[in-house]
């Protein structure tokens, strides 16, 4: 079974097709999909369709979002994570983190509101799924403050340093998409090279598409539709790491659902019942 630990299920793109993009994830054996919120007004969402489709889900406040969210987003996080502290499906609190790569957004708001959900994971005693982008030393600096049960950091792309790092904190590296590419050597280097305990696979569905589903911006610009990226990819995207590290596809999906399960521990017992 092939888990997917990062899939926007709840994101406008699927309106449309929301039943068939399952349908067709189920078909090529993702068993199970991971979605994370990315703010309070999809904290209903998420929940409602992991338990509509058999999934699991995370609650948070995503930096991307941190401008338009106010202090009572914080508190109603809070809240949904007492209300639904028994449930079984919530498996972490994301996704959360720093970006500064996009221009713009105040660094100084973005750290609160991540200090403050590392806060809430401390007392709930969830693991996280940080948002890594341009960031990977400050969030790390956030963990030696606030030390959490790990999790996974999603769509790493940090430096091997810094992977160990966050390995050394119990968390495991999401790796998708992008490792298609033949020109995402630093991304390709790591997936071949890190512990095997390390990986884990996710599609960040509808966005990072593999390079089969990428349009250039020239393409894009010339009426190319932008292409969106669902979790039936997940199998294909796997394929580029079992190359790296040659390993069977059967190895590979022993492999990273075991690390799925392992950052995430409610998982495990989804698994069993």
């Amino acid at each position: 079974m092939w888990i997917d630990s990062h899939c926007h299920l709840d994101a406008p793109e699927f309106d449309a097709d929301r039943g068939a993009v399952v349908a067709r994830a189920k078909a090529a054996g993702v068993g199970q999909i991971v979605i994370p919120a990315v703010g309070a007004f999809d904290f209903d969402s998420v929940r409602l369709l992991a338990h509509e489709h058999g999934f699991a889900y995370a609650l948070g406040i995503h930096p991307l979002y941190v401008m338009r969210a106010g202090e009572d987003e914080l508190t109603r996080l809070a809240e949904q994570l007492q209300t639904h502290a028994c449930d079984p499906r919530l498996v972490a609190i994301g996704e959360i983190g720093l970006d500064f790569f996009v221009p713009g957004i105040d660094a100084e708001r973005q750290r609160h509101f991540y200090l403050e959900q590392l806060k809430l994971a401390r007392r709930h005693a969830l693991p996280v799924i940080l948002h890594v982008r341009k960031s990977a030393d400050q969030l790390l600096a956030g963990l030696r403050r606030l030390p959490v049960s790990g999790g996974i950091a999603h769509a790493f792309n940090g430096s091997e340093q810094q992977a160990k790092a966050f390995v050394e904190f119990g968390f495991r590296l999401g790796f998708g998409g992008t490792l298609s590419f033949d020109r995402s050597l630093q991304i390709r280097r790591l997936a071949a090279g890190l512990p095997e305990e390390a990986l884990v696979l996710e599609t960040d569905a509808p966005d990072i598409p593999p390079q089969w589903l990428y349009k250039t911006a020239a393409e894009r610009a010339a009426g190319a539709a932008t292409p969106r990226n669902e979790p039936a990819q997940l199998p294909r995207i796997a394929e580029s790491l079992a190359q790296l590290r040659a390993w069977s596809l059967e190895q590979t999906a022993a492999v990273t659902s075991a690390n799925v399960a392992a950052a995430l521990p409610r998982l495990a017992g989804l698994a069993r019942s």
